[in-house]
Formats: C-alpha cells, structure tokens, sequence
C-alpha cells in the first residue's frame, strides 16, 4: 500500500455530523490500492463493551485515489474510532498518531469525534433538496409596464449592449409565472432587483428600494406572494461586497472626504476618492470605479445590511438570499448575516458566490450552498467544449462528491450557465441534442440544478452581455421541442427521489472517444439507470445490473438483464435513456 497516498482529517468532509444522531467518517487511499478498509469504532468512555470493526464503502473514485466512508450511529452521540486497511496478505492501522501494524491496545491513541452537538450539525433548508431554480435578470426576461421604461428604452428582442435597456420589470415576471410554472420550476433566483444605475443593478444605490424601472416594493411582495401561491420560493441577490457610485454614504464621502461621517464605510488607500491611472485610491470590485468595497467590518456597515437582509425577509416575504462576491467579504459577516437571517426564518436558503473550493464557507456557519462552478466546468468541458474523456469527467465528478460532506452535495447549486457565463447552448456549439445531454444530466445529480432563463427555448449567446439577451416569447421563434424536453426531465425529477438522492454510482465510462456514460441513482429500494452518449457517433455501452428495466421516456419499453447478469444499451449519435427497476 502507498502509505502516502492515504489521508483522514478528523473534520470537514472527513468526519462530520451527518443529522443530530449521525456520523458520517471517510478515508482516502491510492486508487485500487487498498482491497479492504474497516472502521473499528467505539464509545471512548465504554470501548471494551461498545467497540466494534465496520467495512467501510467505496464513496467515489477519481484518477487517484479511492475514497471509503461509513455512516455510523454511535450509541452516546461520540466516537473514538481508527482504520485497519488490507491489500493481499498486507494489513496496516491507521491512528491520529499515524500508521501501526496492529491495532493498538489502548484506543487513547485513535481518532475522536468528541459529540454530537446538536448546534454544530450543518442542516440546510430541507425544501431545497426538491428545488428546481430558474435565473432571472430581470431586465431582460419580459416589460410588463412600459410606463416604468427608462429613457431610451429600446424595442425588445435587440442586441444587448453593457449599457442599453428593454424594460423588463417585475410585472413582466408576473405576466409570465405560468411559463414558470409549466416548466416545472418551484424556486426563482433574481440577480440584483435594488435602485441602480445600470442594467444589471450590481451597483447598489438603495437597498431598500426596488429600482423604479422594475416597479415597487409592494410590487415585489405582489410577486413574491403570487409564487408562494404556486409553491414558488425566491431567491433575492445580496450585493454585499460592493456598493454603487450613487450609494448616499459613498456620495457623501465623495464630497466631503475624510471629514465624511461616512468615510470608514469604505477601504481608502488614500484621499481624495479619485481614480489615477484607472486604479481608485480606494477598494472596489476589481478595478471598477463605480462599484466601492464595503467595509464589512465597520459596526454601523454591518447594522445596516444586516437590516437589508432582515427587512426582504420579514416585509417582503423572499425565501433566501444569493450573495454576490461572496469570497471576497470577511468570514464574520457571515457568520452574523447568516445569524441575522436564520433568526428570521430559519428555512431561508443562503447562497454564495465562489467559484473554486469552498469548504471553509461550507461548515454551518457561514452558507448554505455555492454556486457549483467545478461542477459546472466539469460538465461543459464534457458535454459542450469536449475537451474531457468519459472517464476524465466521471473522475472529475467523483472527486466533487468526495470534497464535501453529503448535505453540501445534496444543496449544491448546480447551473450549467448564468449572467455572468456564455449560454449553455453557444457552449455546446449550438448542437442542441449535445446541450440536452447535459441539462439531461444536471437534472439526473445530486443538487440543485438551476436554468438560466431562455436556455428552455433554444436562446443562445457568448460572454456578458450576448448571455442577457431579451427572453423569446413569440411561439414561433421558440425550440419547442427543446422546451419539452425540459418539463420532461423536470417532471422526472420531481416525481423520482432516486433523482433528488445524493446516491450516485458511475456504472460505466467509456473508453477514449466513446462518449458513453451510465450512472445509477438510488432512493431505498427505488433504482434509476442513464445510459447516454455524449459525442457525435453510434455507440454502445455494457454494464452489471439484475433483473428488468422499464423506461421512464416510454413505459412500453422493458430491458431485462442477459444470462450473465449484464445490460447493453445501443446508443445513436448524442442519445440517452432512462430506465428504472421494476418492483
């Protein structure tokens, strides 16, 4: 055994909490190195009458290493606990103290979780294991009161600029919720909605205040009430980094300096707040002038968004918040917004925004979920730029299922493209079946997946601002085939919990070029099996599996496994299939 190669943290992703009675322990070792791993676990107050030797499960497996877990239900709510791993005639022993032959006598040397403490178990929202989110920028979705237009509106369904407008508004939301509805969408996320100058409303001028040209505030709560009625939650986004050239403290110390009583708010390398060289003398949001960082350490910054977050919540009735910027805001805030809100409802959804590993904001002290942008590389690059091989994406995968505990899996905000991303479709090279594959599978994994809007309907478009064209409306101009699919799978989704679990298995990755994948995903006794083939050619795929298989896209289709306990699915150029175990 490559002793190297094998790794326990006990925290984190490697032992955690699971529920307020459950543990969830894990270990990593060299891929295919190790033929056996066993937990030997026991009360630390009571070992000789409470210790017991547990085989441990294959989680994942990545292009390096295997990773192995158990789910334990310890007797008093603690764990003292070490592996024993076997590979041929070879067995090692692991301990916090590092590696031994045997087990040692005395378990004071063994790994410990010390308590269950039921404060510390990181439990997000439950609702939002079932959610289907839907992204809006609300200017371009639809203008439902042209008399809100700003100046100079132009006619909708033009080409998107940085800086021009169509008049979407929050009544245009209201028009179309049955859009919404019929998709199968139960939760919306709107980026920014707040008094602005821009179109994309990240430069915050009143936080209080719904921006004129989307509407009211009691319009807001007239949408937020018109979805809860439909069993619709909504998702506001917090720009907490940064606010905009026109936020009322920000002018204030434009003007007066450092004799502002605001001049604190904001991280000032130098007066005045001028811009040399295009570098502010003062911290933005990269180098945008008009978008000054927050000090979010200042007591009266904290009071005031504090109360931001309290207000949209209490008066206005929205289910959560996505924060914009998230990594670049200090630890604490978060930890006292996160206080602020859940005092307020306990069930809102707290979303930030990061791009890369986020463990350290994933600990039930700070987020509930991040936006999920490893997965989302992970699945264009396969689906889209075909730039992995199967099996280079199912490791990818599985090492994202290993990164984190299970109730970070299961709330993960999984989107396939955003306003701040080129369109899935553009991605995929405008091949539509080769974009349904994968919506197909961001719709099949653990998570929450999350559609752009317009992706429905066949819109297309690169980089900010061709990703925020205006939503298509008129029938005729929209893929309704596309649109099908779409409350097809949604449907899918809502109706099977194995397609909601966090119980993934890849059964299959093709060989280099195939394309082919088959995954299986398990709720109980409930089993569901998808077979695709991502690249531009016929394939086939064989994998282990007993007994008979009805298919969910056509239920007069049955499969039964061969003499050798072996199922082979014939896949045309960019198809998939679905098939679910008969009881």
């Amino acid at each position: 055994m490559l002793l190297e190669a094998i790794y326990h943290r006990p925290k984190q992703n490697w032992a955690y909490a699971y529920d307020g009675n459950t543990l969830h322990i894990r270990i990593r070792t060299k891929k295919n190195d190790v033929e056996l791993v066993e937990a030997v676990v026991g009360d630390k107050y009571a070992w000789e009458h409470t210790m017991e030797t547990i085989p441990m499960a294959l989680l994942s497996s990545d292009a390096l290493f295997d990773y192995w877990e158990i789910a334990y239900v310890p007797p008093f709510r603690r764990l003292r606990y070490a592996f024993r791993l076997t590979s041929g005639k070879e067995t090692i022993v692991l301990t916090d103290r590092g590696f031994a032959k045997e087990l040692p006598d005395n378990s004071n040397s063994f790994f410990d979780f010390p308590y269950i403490n039921p404060i510390d178990v990181f439990t997000p929202p439950a609702w939002v294991k079932d959610a289907v989110f839907y992204q809006i920028f609300p200017e371009r979705f639809a203008n439902g009161d042209p008399s809100i237009n700003p100046e100079n509106t132009e006619e909708w369904g033009g080409e998107p600029t940085p800086k021009n407008f169509f008049g979407g508004d929050l009544q245009g939301v209201i028009d179309h919720l049955d859009h919404i509805a019929e998709l199968g969408i139960n939760a919306v996320y709107f980026t920014p909605v707040f008094e602005a100058t821009t179109n994309h409303k990240y430069d915050t001028e009143d936080y209080l205040k719904i921006d004129r040209h989307f509407g009211t505030n009691e319009k807001m709560k007239e949408l937020v009430e018109l979805c809860h009625a439909r069993g619709i939650r909504v998702l506001l986004d917090a720009v907490f980094n940064h606010a905009g050239r026109t936020f009322p403290p920000f002018v204030d110390a434009l003007e007066k300096g450092q004799y502002s009583s605001y001049a604190d708010w904001f991280h000032v390398r130098e007066w005045p707040l001028q811009v040399i060289d295009r570098i502010p003398t003062y911290e933005t949001f990269a180098f945008e002038p008009m978008m000054p960082k927050l000090n979010t350490e200042h007591p009266e910054v904290k009071e005031y968004l504090f109360k931001v977050a309290r207000y949209w919540i209490e008066e206005i009735g929205i289910d959560g918040w996505r924060l914009d910027v998230a990594n670049e805001v200090d630890h604490q805030f978060w930890r006292e917004f996160r206080k602020t809100v859940k005092d307020v409802n306990p069930e809102a959804y707290i979303l930030g925004e990061i791009w890369h590993d986020s463990i350290a904001w994933l600990q039930g002290d700070q987020f509930d979920a991040v936006m999920n942008y490893p997965f989302t590389n992970a699945v264009l690059d396969f689906f889209g730029h075909q730039t992995l091989e199967t099996t280079e994406f199912a490791d990818a995968i599985s090492a994202q299922l290993a990164a984190y505990p299970q109730q970070v899996t299961e709330t993960a905000f999984n989107l396939l493209d955003s306003h701040d991303t080129p369109r899935l479709l553009t991605v995929c090279g405008d091949n539509v079946e080769a974009m349904k594959l994968a919506a197909l599978f961001q719709l099949t994994y653990p998570g929450v997946p999350c559609i752009y809007y317009g992706d429905e309907v066949g819109i297309n478009g690169e980089g900010d601002p061709d990703c925020r064209k205006c939503m298509v409306w008129e029938p005729e101009e929209q893929n309704v085939s596309l649109l099908q699919f779409y409350q097809q799978v949604i449907a899918l989704r809502h109706k099977h919990g194995a397609l909601r679990s966090s119980d993934i298995r890849f059964l299959h990755a093709g060989a280099k070029d195939s394309g082919t994948l088959v995954y299986e995903r398990r709720d109980g006794e409930e089993r569901i099996l998808i077979a695709l083939n991502a690249r531009g050619k016929d394939a086939s795929a064989t994998v282990k599996a007993d007994g008979a298989w009805v298919s969910l896209l056509d239920e007069s289709l049955e499969l039964k496994a061969d003499k050798a306990g072996e199922l082979t699915f014939k896949l045309p150029a960019y198809g998939y299939q679905i098939w679910r175990l008969k009881a």
